[in-house]
């Protein structure tokens, strides 16, 4: 009697829970689905900057108020690069924007208040730390009121102080004083005075230039070059004391401008008039 082979019996193998995790989804046109993630790159610089606001909290709980106050200016650096470095990549998104408003937090809020408040304030008492809660509210105020408001307001224009400019009016001041060997406790009532100026500066409706609408490509008189080159130099003979008065003078800018204009009857607006779209990378 003639005998034929048996079919084998194909094994259906049985996805588990965890076999699943690398098979890829599809949407219901059968086109494959984008998993959700976290661009790295742009959010380094971001953790970066909020390492450098925890370094500065640290630094000044152990009196080592040179290197809080540059961990700042650093924060500074990468707030700046972490949203160029986005737009560059093509990699924004929200969760960027809103990990870069608490990395500022962190960075231009709580530490530049716990800084002055250890170096300077704390002798003053109540009022002392009411100046670096004044300080850190108005951060926080701003940074709200930024990010609400960001498709309403005029990109060339900041609603009042930027949070980085007025922790560096903090950290530039305290960084100029220690460079002139002059101790916190002997001025307090200045260190009381700039704390409130930068948080109520951060919470007004001034505006102050943001420079968002430099064109970069854009060729320049010879005399410009010149110019960038001859700051560089300036900041490298003694940075403490060249760059807090710049920033000051650019904590002052605003009131000058708007005060200028409302002589005038020409009260600068800061409500965007043209339609252009709003990058959302902006809010970084």
């Amino acid at each position: 009697m003639a005998t034929f082979p048996r079919r084998k019996k194909t094994a259906t193998r049985k996805l588990t829970r965890f076999g699943k995790i690398g098979r890829p989804k599809f949407d219901a046109s059968g086109n494959p689905v984008r998993r959700r993630g976290i661009y790295l790159l742009p959010n380094a610089f971001t953790t970066a900057a909020l390492f450098c606001g925890f370094y500065a909290i640290v630094m000044a709980m152990n009196q080592r108020f040179e290197h809080a106050t540059w961990a700042i200016f650093i924060a500074m650096i990468l707030d700046g690069l972490d949203g160029r470095v986005a737009r560059l990549t093509n990699t924004q998104s929200e969760f960027g924007a809103q990990y870069d408003s608490l990395s500022d937090m962190v960075s231009f809020g709580a530490a530049p208040a716990l800084v002055i408040y250890e170096w300077s304030l704390r002798g003053l008492g109540k009022l002392g730390w009411i100046a670096a809660f004044v300080y850190c509210a108005g951060a926080a105020l701003r940074l709200a009121r930024f990010n609400t408001n960001i498709e309403v307001v005029d990109k060339r224009f900041f609603q009042g102080l930027p949070s980085p400019a007025a922790a560096a009016l903090v950290a530039g001041f305290i960084l100029m004083m220690s460079d002139l060997d002059i101790g916190g406790m002997q001025v307090p009532w200045i260190s009381w005075g700039i704390a409130l100026f930068a948080g109520l500066t951060m919470v007004t409706n001034v505006p102050f230039y943001s420079f968002k609408d430099v064109n970069f490509r854009k060729s320049v008189p010879f005399i410009a070059v010149f110019v960038i080159a001859l700051l560089f130099a300036l900041v490298s003979i003694d940075p403490p004391k060249v760059l807090w008065p710049i920033f000051v003078l650019y904590g002052l800018s605003g009131y000058a401008v708007y005060f200028w204009r409302l002589a005038k009857g020409k009260p600068v607006s800061i409500i965007q008039t043209d339609d252009e779209p709003v990058d959302q990378s902006e809010r970084r």
